[in-house]
């Protein structure tokens, strides 16, 4: 295997509201905001203390055309896998978040939309 390229700097995420869904994971997520383009609303960043990656960014996408789990003319394009400790009560904050329930779940974890209609799962041990 050939050495390293690089290191992954940020997750980007197209929304039509890219503060809006900053402020959703970074409930969900617990992650601080880190850059906030303050010329626009076009481009928002959270991310742990100083020094740590990966980054996830938000940047504007007027014309999104979300997933639409689990339709196959509409796939879901990415998803990201959220650790939990205990489902019940991480599902009632992300419901209460704004996220929602969609079809699929398995042993060890169950499926959402972001406000944008991205899916995530949360997951459990």
């Amino acid at each position: 295997m050939a050495g390293m390229v690089g290191k992954l700097r940020s997750v980007v995420i197209d929304t039509p509201d890219p503060r809006g869904l900053a402020a959703f994971y970074g409930q969900l997520l617990g992650l601080p905001l880190v850059e906030d383009n303050s010329d626009g609303d076009d481009w928002v960043v959270l991310g742990g203390p100083p020094g740590h990656l990966p980054r996830i960014a938000f940047q504007k996408a007027l014309d999104l055309r979300p997933p639409a789990w689990p339709d196959p003319q509409r796939p879901q394009q990415f998803h990201i896998d959220v650790t939990v400790d205990d489902i019940e009560a991480a599902e009632k904050q992300a419901l209460e978040l704004g996220a929602r329930r969609l079809p699929g779940e398995g042993e060890g974890f169950r499926v959402y939309a972001d406000p944008s209609g991205h899916p995530f799962c949360l997951c459990w041990d």
